[in-house]
């Protein structure tokens, strides 16, 4: 007992210190959403930009190719004629480049066949980046090591590197879906080669790696090209915790500490909203089963996780609905999380 409390005293002190320094930032971001908070709305790329320009937002991030519709050449210029039309930056994105992760769509052809046409495909539609992913939380236990998957992932980088680099982009790896901790992309970006891979900072999936989100960010901010931006709440259960994602502005994380330090930190990059609402996630780290997936996880890493966890409480699932009433509801949820961002925003500014 002991030894948690020293672990939450420091997670405690991390947090104060944070505060005091994000409270004067003031840097510039460019205002976005990824468009996997409209998934369900089944609507053209040009009816998501239309949504988009109409709520001020200036980058939008088709983070799959499903969103885009398809990868034709004439599909993808009328998109960006439509959003040069108006002044909205397109980003583009794909799933896993990592063949041995079981997130990967190997009927796709290879990694590194997929990238290249993803690199095509970004000139074409205008986007300078294009994200990708390792895989998910699947791929931290299993027979291959998480190592090993890091180390393929950044083996088909460094095999595309000129394709990329003559194309004029780069290549940001988001941490996803609980699949590596904040030390794991560095590591993978480094390994890859940082001239021109970088993160897709999402500050939604570290909680899933047992991870504080503002660790997430100190970690990664030298790297970040680009993110997806998600509120969240974590509270502790008598097993361990629980974690769920809220609209924006309804969590306990600190968000407005963590898009401050954000704008300071990376200026000039898109603040994207990636709005997913959930039931509560569980982490039961109280059994010795649980760490089979973290066995390299500091202490000190896991004590700031415990100290945003102390200060939650429990929060119950949203209303299960299904068909026209989830359709109207993610929609909503979009809508209240971009007002108030750009509410945030404002007063940030000001």
């Amino acid at each position: 007992m002991m030894r948690r409390r020293t672990f939450l005293a420091a997670g405690a002190a991390a947090l104060a210190c944070r505060g005091a320094g994000a409270a004067t930032a003031a840097g510039k971001v460019k205002f976005g959403l990824d468009l996997f908070s409209l998934r369900s709305q089944g609507w053209t790329p040009i009816q998501h930009l239309d949504f988009c320009a109409k709520r001020g937002i200036q980058v939008v991030h088709f983070s799959e190719v499903r969103f885009l519709g398809n990868l034709e050449e004439e599909n993808l210029k009328q998109v960006r004629a439509h959003a040069e039309k108006l002044g909205i930056e397109v980003e583009i994105g794909m799933l896993s480049i990592c063949p041995t992760s079981t997130l990967f769509n190997k009927s796709q052809g290879t990694a590194e066949e997929q990238i290249a046409r993803m690199a095509g495909a970004a000139r074409t539609v205008g986007s300078h980046i294009v994200r990708c992913v390792m895989g998910s939380a699947a791929d931290r236990t299993g027979a291959i090591p998480l190592e090993a998957h890091i180390e393929n992932t950044a083996r088909v980088l460094r095999n595309v590197r000129a394709r990329v680099v003559d194309a004029g982009l780069k290549v940001a790896i988001e941490n996803h879906a609980g699949d590596l901790q904040a030390r794991e992309v560095k590591m993978l970006i480094e390994a890859a080669g940082t001239d021109f891979v970088g993160s897709c900072l999402d500050s939604g999936n570290p909680l899933w790696t047992i991870e504080d989100p503002h660790l997430t960010l100190e970690t990664l901010a030298p790297y970040v090209l680009t993110s997806h931006v998600r509120d969240t709440v974590v509270w502790n259960t008598p097993q361990g915790a629980a974690v769920a994602w809220t609209r924006m502005g309804e969590g306990n994380i600190g968000m407005e500490d963590y898009i401050r330090e954000y704008a300071e930190k990376c200026p000039g990059r898109a603040l994207s909203l990636e709005v997913i609402v959930t039931g509560p996630r569980f982490y039961n780290y109280r059994d010795p089963k649980f760490w089979d997936a973290y066995r390299k996880t500091p202490a000190w890493e896991f004590a700031r996780f415990l100290a945003l966890a102390e200060k939650g409480t429990p929060r119950e699932a949203p209303p299960r609905v299904s068909g026209e009433a989830a359709v109207a509801r993610e929609l909503e949820d979009v809508e209240a999380s971009i007002r108030w961002t750009k509410a945030f925003l404002g007063r940030a500014a000001g």
